[in-house]
C-alpha cells in the first residue's frame, strides 16, 4: 500500500501548517488512492459564485481545499459530506459558516464566521440529533487544513469495500490497539457521536490504517486480505466482515 511512503512521517509533516497539509493530501492519495490530477479540484467560478452567494471571500484554506480535491469524492464524500460550494451556508445561528455534513445530517462542521478572514481558521461541529438545549457548535480541529487531512484519512477509509473490516472495542482490545500498533500523530480530536468521551486516534501496522472511534469502534483498512487477517489475529474479537 505505501511504496515506500512512511505514513507517520508524512503525517507527522502534515499536521504543522496548511502547507504541510496540502502536500500530506497529494502524497496520501497518490500513495494509497489515486494520484490528484486536474480536474480533482472546484474550478474558480464554482468558488467565485459561491462567495458572491454567500456575500464573502471563503476562508483560504477552505478555498485551497475546494481547488485541490473537491471533486474527489472518493476523499470527500465517501461516508460524510463534503458539501458542493453552492451547498455551502450559514447555519441557522447565523454564527458558523457550515461545509461539511454527515451523510445522515446528524452532525455537521463549520467556521465560525468570527474566525472566517482568518486565513486557516479552527473548525467546529455540532450534533443535530442533540436536544435542542444541547445542540451547541463545539471545538472539532484548530485548522480547517487539519480538518481536511482528517477528512481525507476518514473518507478514504469508507471508500474501498475489499480488505476492510470494523468491530466494536471493549477494554482489552484498546489496551491490544496501544501496544501492537504505531499510535499515528493526529492530534486528538473528538468523536463526534460521543463528544465529551475518548478521543478518535489513527494507528497503522501490518499493512494496515485503522481509525479508533472515541474508544468505542474500530475500522481498518489494509492494501490486502493478509494484511486484514494480520490485524484480525493481533486484536482477537468479533469482526463484522469476518466470514470465517
Amino acid at each position: 500500500m505505501s511504496g515506500g511512503f512512511d505514513l507517520y512521517d508524512e503525517l507527522a509533516r502534515g499536521v504543522r501548517d496548511a502547507p504541510g497539509a496540502w502536500r500530506f493530501i497529494r502524497l496520501f492519495a497518490a500513495r494509497y488512492a489515486s494520484p490528484i490530477v486536474a480536474g480533482d479540484g472546484r474550478d474558480e467560478g464554482e468558488l467565485r459564485a459561491a462567495e458572491a452567494r454567500l456575500g464573502f471571500p471563503l476562508p483560504a484554506s477552505l478555498h485551497e481545499a475546494y481547488a485541490l480535491v473537491g471533486r474527489r469524492y472518493d476523499l470527500t464524500r465517501s461516508q460524510d459530506r463534503l458539501l458542493a460550494p453552492n451547498q455551502v451556508g450559514v447555519d441557522d445561528t447565523g454564527e458558523v459558516l457550515v461545509f461539511r455534513v454527515e451523510n445522515q445530517n446528524v452532525a455537521q462542521w463549520g467556521v465560525p464566521l468570527s474566525a472566517a478572514t482568518e486565513p486557516d481558521p479552527p473548525v467546529v461541529f455540532r450534533l443535530n440529533s442533540a436536544r435542542e438545549a444541547e445542540r451547541t457548535w463545539q471545538p472539532f480541529l484548530d485548522r480547517v487544513s487539519l480538518a481536511c487531512v482528517e477528512m481525507v484519512l476518514s473518507e478514504w477509509m469508507f471508500s474501498g469495500e475489499m480488505f476492510a473490516d470494523n468491530r466494536e472495542l471493549e477494554d482489552e482490545a484498546i489496551a491490544l490497539l496501544g501496544q501492537r500498533f504505531r499510535r499515528l500523530p493526529m492530534p486528538d480530536y473528538p468523536f463526534w457521536a460521543g463528544p465529551g468521551g475518548s478521543p478518535m486516534r489513527w494507528f497503522d501496522g501490518l499493512g494496515a490504517v485503522l481509525r479508533e472511534d472515541g474508544g468505542t469502534w474500530l475500522w481498518v483498512r489494509a492494501a490486502t486480505a493478509d494484511g486484514i487477517a494480520g490485524v484480525r489475529r493481533a486484536l482477537p474479537g468479533e469482526w463484522l466482515m469476518d466470514k470465517g
